[in-house]
């Protein structure tokens, strides 16, 4: 990966809606290079898809939830248990595994407290393997990028 298609995935970071045209003006090449190379880093993974972007809060999502998990005990069969039913809960939005004290980090949204006090009683208290949790909600965001550093 070279400079050129850097810049390529920051504009496309930036606006997956450009045309090839418009990407191509933006990074300085013609139309037909720009586009193989598209499709090459499409090809190579690099590109893994294109979504639309939506607003939690727009939506009727509000409030964002941090949960740690700490797991008990730690065995391949509770990992395995926990991120099996993490991956069905639509709620989850991101899931990060952890160095240090707790062994998971999860990022929920919901539309209100009282929903998420039903989520954690019928979702998250149903995973037999977790022994602590601690929920941090966020009163704003202050930096959200889409676009990964140069």
């Amino acid at each position: 990966m070279d400079d050129i298609d850097r810049r390529i995935l920051r504009e496309l970071q930036k606006d997956g809606r450009l045309t090839n045209q418009q990407l191509s003006e933006r990074v300085g090449l013609s139309p037909s290079p720009c586009l193989r190379r598209v499709r090459n880093l499409e090809k190579a993974g690099i590109i893994s898809g294109y979504a639309a972007v939506v607003d939690p809060q727009a939506y009727g999502l509000p409030v964002t939830v941090f949960l740690q998990v700490k797991l008990s005990p730690h065995t391949q069969e509770t990992v395995a248990t926990f991120e099996q039913a993490v991956a069905g809960i639509e709620e989850i939005m991101d899931c990060y595994l952890l160095a240090g004290d707790r062994d998971y980090l999860l990022k929920v949204v919901v539309a209100s407290l009282a929903d998420y006090e039903s989520f954690m009683r019928r979702r998250i208290h149903k995973i037999p393997c977790i022994a602590s949790l601690e929920s941090s909600f966020a009163f704003g965001t202050v930096k959200h990028s889409q676009v990964l550093p140069g």
